[in-house]
């Protein structure tokens, strides 16, 4: 069976069929990119706020803007990324049926919507403090070069980390209108982990990636993937817990935490690396270690 991203299932196939190339192009089919994108923000939000039993209306109002913002962001970010890649993703199995690549969607139709997206997510950007507004336009510059990454260094992974986890900086300061320690712990929490997920998903690649030449730490690491994913991991984990202390987290908070840590260790024992319908399942399963 061909291993493919592409499935035009659920609400997608519901969809007017002259509309459907647009949300695949969003990648509105698979949820997950715009849940890892929201829940470094969501933690951040209720870190700031001193936990969700204190949220004011605003902290909802918040919560409802990044949720709207990250599934535009998410699609913007597919897009430059497709308008990037359309070229190497023919090659590759997994992504040679997307629209830019099949050529159902033309640039100029790309660049149509992505410049609708990007206006109205600046549009939810300027709701925020000013430190958030700078803080999103300064994303822009690691979300239009991402893309190029790959092509460079064996750490693409560590750039979309960078790039991924703007949300954390982003929601502690549209709550408390500035920065603080915990907020920059809590970035770097959410990099580990982008490093870790991210270098399961790249593995669903790395056969045709080598042969095409484009770089990635599955590649760099080889056998020694799971065990630096563990290690990512590991410090994610441990910051994580660091930034929630230092907020001021009580022990009941605490003390369920390694719930959390449980599920990051069931995903290192359950993955299989040479499966690549296997490191897809396990990188999903992200999204419910980011909820609990």
């Amino acid at each position: 069976m061909t291993h493919t991203d592409i499935k035009r299932e659920g609400l997608i196939s519901r969809l007017p069929e002259g509309v459907q190339p647009y949300a695949v192009l969003m990648r509105l089919d698979r949820p997950i990119g715009w849940w890892l994108l929201l829940l470094p923000a969501l933690w951040a939000i209720t870190l700031a706020a001193s936990g969700v039993i204190k949220f004011t209306g605003y902290d909802y109002y918040l919560l409802v803007l990044f949720f709207i913002g990250a599934v535009l962001m998410r699609g913007a970010g597919c897009i430059i990324n497709d308008i990037w890649d359309r070229d190497l993703d023919r090659q590759v199995e997994r992504t040679q049926n997307r629209p830019l690549a099949s050529g159902e969607v033309n640039l100029f139709q790309a660049g149509v919507l992505l410049f609708s997206l990007l206006m109205v997510s600046f549009i939810i950007l300027l709701q925020m403090s000013w430190t958030t507004i700078w803080l999103g336009i300064l994303s822009m510059v690691f979300v239009a070069s991402y893309p190029y990454m790959k092509r460079i260094t064996w750490w693409p992974q560590a750039f979309l980390g960078i790039t991924f986890n703007f949300g954390a900086l982003m929601g502690w300061s549209a709550v408390t209108f500035s920065l603080h320690w915990e907020a920059l712990i809590l970035f770097i929490a959410c990099f580990f982990w982008t490093m870790g997920y991210d270098t399961i998903y790249a593995h669903q690649d790395k056969k045709d990636d080598a042969l095409i030449g484009i770089k990635s730490t599955a590649l760099l690491f080889g056998q020694r993937s799971k065990t630096m994913v563990v290690s990512f991991y590991a410090i994610s984990f441990g910051l994580l817990c660091g930034a929630t202390f230092m907020a001021g987290a009580n022990l009941i908070t605490l003390g369920l935490l390694p719930l959390a840590g449980l599920h990051l260790a069931w995903q290192v024992v359950k993955w299989d690396p040479d499966d690549p319908d296997n490191s897809l399942r396990i990188f999903k399963s992200n999204r419910d270690y980011g909820l609990l």
